[in-house]
């Protein structure tokens, strides 16, 4: 079983009203930072004011070292608001995303027709790769978006860029004619999968829960 997931629905006025220093020292030897992951899946500090390719982290290694220390934030500490927290040694990065903290960038084949393919999340390439699961690939129809499983501790659910989206949705099939209905059939290297559409529930019901709130 998928963990809930949990979007950051963040808006840019509240960001502008919340008070944080990069680099603070809420306790002796413990410094915080802040961080935003687009829908790319570029990683940039929260308040640059530029977020494109240019600005956003590149090194490997560093992805590799952050990511993997990607979980939902429960430190009690800007909670609301940065819904993620990658802990560090004794520093404390709060993350908030444009939809999950996971997002697929790259396929990288097998070249094996055994062993399955990898996908490759967050622009670390090898570093940082679950295996492909084609038969759990899922789009939700109001959006378009496109997503696969991730690693649990992130909440189980990761999106898929929008140029790989692009090129997987001429992949998928569809039973009913109802534009509400997610695609039922995904055929990926000449094979065609059932798709389980397991993350569909799991996707709408975080985000009613989210709207919910919002409507208090």
């Amino acid at each position: 079983m998928y963990r809930s997931c949990r979007f950051v629905k963040t808006s840019f006025a509240n960001v502008q009203r919340l008070h944080y220093i990069q680099g603070q020292s809420p306790e002796p030897k413990i410094r915080e930072y802040f961080y935003f992951i687009d829908h790319q899946g570029q990683l940039f500090l929260d308040d640059s004011k530029m977020k494109n390719f240019t600005s956003c982290f590149k090194d490997k290694p560093f992805l590799e070292f952050f990511f993997k220390r990607v979980k939902v934030n429960e430190s009690g500490r800007y909670m609301e608001d940065f819904p993620y927290i990658s802990l560090c040694g004794r520093e404390r990065n709060f993350i908030r995303c444009d939809d999950t903290p996971v997002v697929f960038t790259q396929v990288i084949d097998s070249g094996d027709a055994v062993k399955p393919d990898r996908f490759s999340y967050c622009g670390a390439g090898e570093r940082l790769a679950v295996p492909l699961e084609p038969e759990k690939i899922c789009m939700l129809p109001e959006s378009g978006r496109i997503y696969h499983p991730a690693p649990e501790r992130t909440g189980g659910v990761g999106l898929i860029k929008s140029s790989l989206a692009i090129e997987f949705s001429k992949l998928f099939q569809f039973e009913s004619q109802e534009e509400h209905k997610p695609p039922t059939y995904f055929t990926w290297k000449g094979k065609t999968y059932k798709l389980t559409n397991e993350l569909v529930d799991l996707l709408n019901s975080e985000r009613k829960v989210l709207f919910d709130q919002d409507a208090k």
